[in-house]
């Protein structure tokens, strides 16, 4: 697979589509296609690098769902614990029967936050949850689903620090990055001194026109500020970058896919979770309507079912995450691949680059 992945990532870099781009591929437990092409950051002319992290928005999400996974495995919650017993002040509102599951699948009915809300708000880890488990929902938790863009990581990352004790970037580290060996290339909160060896991301041309062209109306933009939503600007922004907002993520393409490789089989002798958890986490959980985007979303706990740029019914194997701008991470279990593609050309479309090279993955692995 390395030859024709290398080849398509140089085209999309030398046609000006791209500017930096990662792409990683591990098969049953080994890695088979580690593919870098461009710059990773344009004011200086650094290349791109196998271990140079991008800011991956919502990529980080599967990231943060694995982290669940890992510590239910050890019995620390259970998917269908209420969440109030490990946050009582979550039930506020009529909330007190949303469970952990209800969380993992978007389902709480807490998708908004205040329209006037910052970046330095996003900062503050304990206003941020106050301010969550005091929200009145949208719809009774368990009752719909809808993409919760913002709210997902901090309930999801207030559930592991109030199971463990430890902020969830640390139980990353510790519990997933630093077995794998990948702890210096998956965050949620970067280290202030590694701010100098990311990506910095560009806003691909057209950017602002495709912004402008979607529904005003739309409930994720009313849910979700203006400020705070994923652009070039907020992902180089030092605070999101420094900060545990596990709504997001920041990794480089080979850690991620190794982190779904792990999940898949052993790598390296180290494995997440064994296969009947891996059966229960990728079953579908939900195929309603997102009632923040309008159209069938189908859902595993914590992870987006179907190769992006498919039909979800053709390939229902597949689980993972997206992110705004064009990144993505995906394993599937019916072929031992998994698939991580990062890149610093921010657009806020579908990902001609994930769609074009996954096709090419998921063929090559079929033959």
């Amino acid at each position: 697979m390395q030859q024709p992945v290398q080849q398509t990532i140089d085209e999309l870099v030398e046609s000006g589509e791209e500017l930096g781009i990662q792409v990683a591929v591990y098969r049953n437990g080994e890695l088979v296609v580690d593919a870098v092409a461009g710059i990773a950051d344009p004011a200086t002319g650094r290349q791109v690098t196998s271990d140079t992290p991008f800011f991956s928005a919502s990529t980080g999400k599967g990231v943060a769902a694995t982290v669940v996974h890992v510590l239910a495995e050890r019995g620390a919650l259970g998917y269908d614990t209420p969440i109030v017993e490990l946050w009582p002040e979550f039930g506020a509102h009529g909330k007190e029967k949303a469970t952990v599951r209800h969380a993992l699948t978007h389902s709480l009915g807490v998708p908004a936050v205040p329209a006037d809300l910052t970046v330095r708000d996003l900062a503050d880890w304990d206003a941020m949850c106050a301010l969550i488990a005091d929200s009145e929902p949208w719809w009774e938790p368990g009752t719909g689903t809808g993409y919760h863009a913002v709210t997902w990581g901090y309930v999801i990352g207030e559930l592991v620090r109030r199971a463990t004790g430890r902020p969830i970037s640390q139980v990353l580290r510790q519990e997933v990055a630093e077995p794998l060996g990948i702890a210096d290339e998956l965050y949620f909160g970067v280290p202030e001194p590694e701010l100098g060896r990311l990506a910095r991301l560009v806003d691909a041309p057209g950017t602002a026109e495709m912004l402008a062209a979607m529904p005003a109306d739309l409930p994720l933009f009313k849910a979700t500020p203006p400020a705070l939503t994923p652009s070039a600007a907020y992902g180089n922004n030092p605070t999101v970058l420094t900060s545990d907002i596990p709504s997001g993520g920041t990794m480089s393409a080979r850690a991620v896919a190794r982190m779904y490789a792990a999940l898949l089989t052993e790598v390296d002798g180290i494995r997440l979770v064994p296969d009947a958890r891996l059966r229960e986490i990728t079953a579908l959980a939900t195929a309603e309507t997102d009632r923040m985007v309008g159209f069938p979303t189908p859902r595993a706990l914590g992870y987006n079912l179907g190769r992006p740029g498919t039909d979800p019914q053709q390939t229902p194997t597949v689980f993972g995450m997206p992110g705004m701008g064009g990144s993505a991470a995906w394993a599937d279990p019916a072929t031992g691949i998994s698939f991580a593609l990062t890149k610093n050309r921010f657009f806020p479309g579908p990902s001609t680059a994930v769609d074009r090279i996954g096709a090419l993955i998921a063929e090559t692995a079929t033959r």
